[in-house]
């Protein structure tokens, strides 16, 4: 089985007026099955850069990026497309929930948009968020929850169509220390038990100590 990610020579510039910044300076990175892997570094070191280029959210770099074996340069973009929505899942810093849907049909929808039946995407979503705590509040609406309960929503979100592959930029950056270590450790349970790979980028090494792996970005260098 290949790897749920493989990048190589993964580079990204900007012009700025006469100057040529490289945000990403010939990245080399690969997650195993089940790994979870923190990307630490501070602000503006390339972090969300390079998620989103793992992500296939945004072009204009230069490499190679392998998902589930998969050559992501050779896909136009409906095939991109279709990797995306099939392999990786996304947990961003701000969840990012509809907020005129409850925190089930948050979790069903992007099943249903890859065609699965809506019985089963139900039972996934009840599944996922009972998981997280939050069997009483499927039928709340993002206003409704609390900032870890929305990120909880996020996350079981983001595993719904069972991805090989999680992204994740700073998801309990606006939570409290207290919600965050909850919210990442469920985060990190429910990762591990769906046997997905994930790449969390973070700027706290406290967080970062809990995960696999910890890499370290600097000035766009991976080490």
């Amino acid at each position: 089985m290949s790897d749920p990610l493989v990048v190589a020579g993964l580079s990204r510039a900007f012009v700025q007026g006469d100057r040529t910044i490289e945000v990403l300076r010939g990245v080399d990175l690969a997650l195993a099955q089940g790994e979870i892997v923190a990307l630490l570094g501070p602000s503006g070191s390339g972090k969300s850069t390079l998620l989103q280029a793992v992500g296939l959210l945004e072009g204009g770099f230069s490499g190679s990026i392998r998902i589930g074996g998969e050559e992501a340069s050779q896909l136009d973009d409906n095939g991109r497309t279709r990797l995306r929505r099939d392999a990786i899942g996304f947990v961003y810093q701000f969840h990012h929930l509809l907020p005129d849907f409850t925190a089930e049909e948050n979790v069903v929808l992007p099943q249903l948009i890859r065609g699965a039946a809506p019985d089963g995407a139900g039972g996934r979503a009840k599944s996922l968020l009972s998981a997280l705590g939050l069997a009483e509040r499927l039928d709340h609406r993002p206003s409704q929850l609390s900032g870890g309960e929305q990120q909880r929503v996020a996350v079981a979100r983001a595993l719904a169509n069972r991805p090989a592959l999680v992204l994740a930029d700073e998801p309990t950056g606006n939570l409290d220390e207290a919600t965050a270590d909850r919210v990442l450790g469920e985060f990190l349970r429910l990762v591990r038990e769906e046997g997905a790979a994930a790449l969390v980028a973070t700027h706290n090494e406290r967080l970062a100590a809990r995960m696999d792996r910890v890499l370290r970005l600097h000035e766009g260098v991976l080490a």
